[in-house]
């Protein structure tokens, strides 16, 4: 969940960075990606790692990911690593 809804669509701008706190418990065992494949790794695509940066495990505290959208950045889903179904879109227009 994002903001307390399931799914949602985020809008990441380029030249901005983002970070996704995952410090709550209920973000273990929930590694956040990105992916320029919707449903990521689970839907065939592969893990979009340009600008992404990780801290910590999800489900402790200061446990992030962030990403640093540049010029041309594509349309980007977020997933869960391990879990296929459990994610959204990120737009970069």
């Amino acid at each position: 969940m994002i903001g307390g809804v399931s799914q949602a669509t985020v809008t990441l701008n380029e030249g901005s960075s983002y970070r996704f706190d995952q410090s709550h418990s209920s973000n273990g065992g929930h590694p956040l990606k990105l992916s320029a494949t919707s449903n990521g790794t689970h839907g065939g695509g592969s893990e979009y790692t340009t600008g992404v940066t990780y801290n910590g495990t999800p489900g402790q505290a200061g446990a992030y990911t962030q990403i640093t959208v540049g010029v041309g950045t594509p349309t980007l889903y977020y997933y869960c690593q391990y879990h296929s179904g459990m994610g959204g879109q990120a737009s970069t227009p």
